[in-house]
């Protein structure tokens, strides 16, 4: 059975974390591993993980609750140490307040990309699929903006990060190998995408679109919040992967296609 890992990352998130473990419990798939990094959180984001994982224990839906607290160096940094402890075969980063569209959508995602018809080594590097943006309540609210190509290359995100963190499943072994570079605040997870997709095509391996809703997406996360410094960073990022000529062309057309708005 395939297995995936869900990494979700708390801090003080007591207010929106319920839904993400809900939706992760809930979740039909039996080959589960749910790590719960938190960075020593000073409300009641531990006494909510710590029930979570005695109900699912109690239960028969074959998951496993894996719950880590301790301070951390930021955001990354918290990631990092999942990819760590992380034992699936796929990894996946949903954090408080996002949350899965069904139950069962790690089925599906199975059934769509065939993934137990792959020999072990040969199975997709990346597993894709489009996000809906929901309010703090986690109500939706309209469809991500950026949509996933059909065929998605390391070289799609010159565009923009065209799939969402939350929308982007990475074999484990690759990201294992391919840890956040915590020198970048808010945008190491437009450059950890583009390595991990990089290593993929060097391994000759293919990037799997689902073509389903895949997650929802809290819209106030902490690059929404930070949106000025967000953009100085992927600017850093594009130029770092695709040159400096590519970089100010695209965000040229950035700024026409926004005014033409």
């Amino acid at each position: 059975m395939i297995r995936f890992s869900i990494v979700t990352i708390t801090y003080n998130a007591e207010k929106v974390l319920q839904r993400t473990l809900d939706s992760v419990r809930y979740q039909t798939y039996e080959g589960v591993e749910h790590l719960i990094v938190d960075g020593a959180s000073k409300d009641q984001t531990l006494l909510l993980t710590e029930q979570y994982k005695q109900q699912s224990d109690a239960s028969d839906n074959g998951h496993k609750v894996i719950i880590q607290s301790e301070p951390d160096h930021g955001i990354y940094d918290a990631m990092n140490k999942g990819l760590t402890q992380a034992s699936g075969d796929y990894v996946v980063f949903m954090n408080a307040g996002d949350f899965f569209p069904s139950n069962d959508t790690l089925e599906k995602i199975v059934h769509q990309c065939r993934l137990n018809e792959y020999p072990a080594a040969e199975r997709p590097g990346v597993l894709y699929g489009n996000t809906n943006i929901v309010d703090g309540e986690g109500h939706f609210l309209h469809p991500r903006r950026l949509q996933p190509p059909v065929k998605l290359t390391w070289k799609s995100f010159r565009h923009g990060m065209l799939v969402c963190h939350q929308a982007f499943y990475a074999r484990t072994d690759i990201a294992k190998n391919t840890q956040y570079d915590t020198r970048y605040r808010f945008s190491a997870d437009v450059d950890w995408c583009i390595r991990i997709m990089r290593e993929t095509e060097r391994m000759g391996l293919t990037l799997c679109n689902t073509k389903m809703v895949v997650a929802n997406y809290t819209e106030e996360g902490a690059t929404t919040q930070n949106h000025s410094e967000s953009l100085k960073e992927r600017f850093h990022v594009m130029r770092r992967h695709y040159g400096l000529p590519t970089t100010l062309a695209m965000h040229a057309w950035f700024f026409i296609r926004a005014f033409l708005k």
